[in-house]
């Protein structure tokens, strides 16, 4: 069972309007809603534009405070949905039965769900996760990957494991 300190979380919201005031995120809230509920304790939480600089930055910087870190927004195939590409910039290693878990789930319900992009992997003693950016959406994906993530974390935050240290 992962320590308490394998239980901390942060949420990044990637979102151009968002980030700019003219539409309240909802997404990062919704995530945030959830991973409390299945017992992580969020101790963080950003809201970037587009813009894969910013991303890989905030995401460095979560890295350095919480075991999991959660994206939602940017991994759909707009020009400006950098989101993946941000995270690769940044992972050690990818994880992408993440992403491929996810988007199998949704397929049945929503065949354009296979259009994400979104990943995951680590950085670090840290997990990454991409979620897309509809709220509902990120939260059903989140519960595809939710089971998985306490292994992933107990194996990844081994002293061995941590190449930033």
């Amino acid at each position: 069972m992962p320590s308490k300190a394998d239980r901390t979380a942060a949420v990044l919201t990637v979102s151009d309007r968002s980030s700019r005031g003219q539409r309240p995120d909802t997404g990062g809230p919704r995530v945030a809603r959830a991973l409390r509920r299945a017992g992580f304790r969020v101790i963080a939480t950003g809201l970037v534009p587009d813009e894969r600089p910013r991303i890989a930055s905030a995401l460095r910087r979560l890295a350095r405070q919480a075991a999991l870190v959660v994206t939602t927004g940017g991994t759909g195939l707009s020009p400006r949905d950098v989101t993946p590409e941000a995270t690769r910039s940044v992972l050690d290693r990818e994880f992408p039965g993440f992403g491929e878990a996810m988007r199998a789930a949704a397929f049945g319900r929503l065949p354009s769900a296979i259009l994400s992009r979104a990943t995951a992997g680590t950085r670090g003693r840290s997990l990454v996760v991409n979620l897309p950016g509809n709220p509902a959406g990120a939260v059903e994906s989140l519960s595809v990957v939710l089971p998985a993530i306490p292994h992933a974390l107990a194996l990844i935050r081994r002293p061995q494991c941590d190449p930033h240290s």
